[in-house]
């Protein structure tokens, strides 16, 4: 099943949640129940969106040092120092 982030209109918090391809989050409360989390002060019918993301796997095996691009270790492989 795939997994699919969520940002509230309202509160700006991003939640990530697993479910079907055809099934459908409608708002916070919605949300919240999904991914177990309490709703808080936020109100349950407050809107959220569900953010295009790529699905990319970062890896990285090395010390936590930069990459010499100064990038960070992203493990993308697009800087051609890996």
């Amino acid at each position: 099943m795939p997994t699919y982030d969520y940002r509230c209109e309202a509160n700006g918090r991003i939640v990530e949640v697993r479910h079907g391809m055809n099934e459908i989050v409608r708002d916070w409360a919605d949300l919240c129940a999904r991914a177990g989390i309490e709703p808080g002060d936020t109100p349950g019918d407050a809107e959220v969106v569900r953010l295009i993301t790529g699905g990319h796997v970062i890896t990285h095996t090395g010390s936590g040092d930069a990459m010499p691009c100064g990038n960070g270790p992203c493990g993308s492989g697009l800087c051609g120092l890996e």
